[in-house]
């Protein structure tokens, strides 16, 4: 199993300064991938309880979160070999045509070290902000998306989605696109990741659920005729590292560092691909000076 670490990209730590420190130590240690994700916006009265934390109100760190496509381009300047990934994307706030420019372009600007997750989302506020609507366009925003990159001339008419014949270019360096992972619970999902993607991410995975989500990935890669076990799976690893052993109760990737590592074996021996570690939502704050010592005790 691979190894990521997220970069510093929500709250007051998210910092041209760190982003570069952060990047550059997590390649020199040997962390496969640096991921982002994707917030619109923070709802003061929100309509959805956010799926990691309920409650009345978001998490703090959601209060301030930068552009991941803006982040993975700066980072990509300040880096010549890690992977750069976000997980995820919201599908309905884009249109197929210019993410596709978008995403694209950061390929070529990273000699094409991109990986991109999308999903649905789940924040009706967001939705609203972006005049967005919901699941029905996904399947179909994905085929506008791999057909932008992938046929020239691309020409595309849908039910929501067209592109007149045109050339659409540069053209991703990662042939025939980008890894494109779908990320979501629902059993569309897993579905859409097997039949539409090249993989699936998912959020803080308990443990104690991570054998049967699992198994229901590769169960939907199956019935696509895909090969379960090349199927990729990546997930969000939600972290905290303690000087002191937590008990038996303690969530996973809690705990001193050889906690983290049997908790990190587990996910392995399961089948996830890889786990990127998550500093954002670190308990009491994220810090630069933390997250570095992290990531060298926890490195690869």
């Amino acid at each position: 199993m691979e190894l990521g670490f997220g970069l510093p990209i929500a709250g007051a730590w998210a910092t041209p300064d760190a982003l570069v420190k952060v990047a550059q130590r997590a390649e020199a240690l040997g962390y496969r991938g640096l991921w982002t994700f994707q917030r619109l916006l923070y709802a003061l009265e929100p309509r959805d309880q956010y799926y990691g934390a309920p409650g009345a109100q978001w998490p703090a760190p959601f209060q301030s979160v930068m552009d991941p496509l803006a982040v993975l381009a700066f980072v990509a300047a300040h880096t010549r070999t890690i992977r750069l990934g976000v997980s995820v994307l919201i599908m309905p706030i884009y249109q197929p045509v210019v993410l596709a420019k978008q995403l694209a372009t950061l390929d070529v600007l990273s000699s094409g070290r991109l990986d991109v997750g999308v999903g649905l989302g789940w924040s009706r506020d967001e939705y609203q902000a972006a005049g967005a609507e919901g699941s029905r366009r996904a399947d179909e925003f994905m085929r506008c998306l791999k057909a932008v990159w992938t046929d020239d001339p691309v020409e595309f008419s849908g039910e929501f989605y067209r592109v007149p014949r045109a050339r659409v270019a540069p053209r991703p360096v990662q042939r025939p696109h980008p890894p494109l992972l779908v990320g979501g619970y629902h059993p569309d999902v897993l579905r859409r990741a097997a039949a539409l993607g090249d993989g699936y991410t998912g959020g803080n995975i308990p443990l104690a659920e991570l054998t049967a989500t699992v198994g229901r990935v590769r169960a939907a890669a199956a019935a696509a005729g895909r090969d379960p076990a090349r199927f990729p799976l990546v997930c969000r690893g939600s972290f905290n590292l303690t000087p002191e052993p937590l008990g038996a109760d303690r969530r996973a990737l809690w705990g001193t560092a050889a906690q983290i590592r049997e908790d990190l074996a587990r996910y392995a021996e399961a089948g996830v691909t890889q786990i990127f570690l998550e500093p954002n939502f670190q308990p009491g704050g994220a810090s630069l000076e933390r997250a570095l010592g992290q990531m060298e005790t926890l490195a690869p």
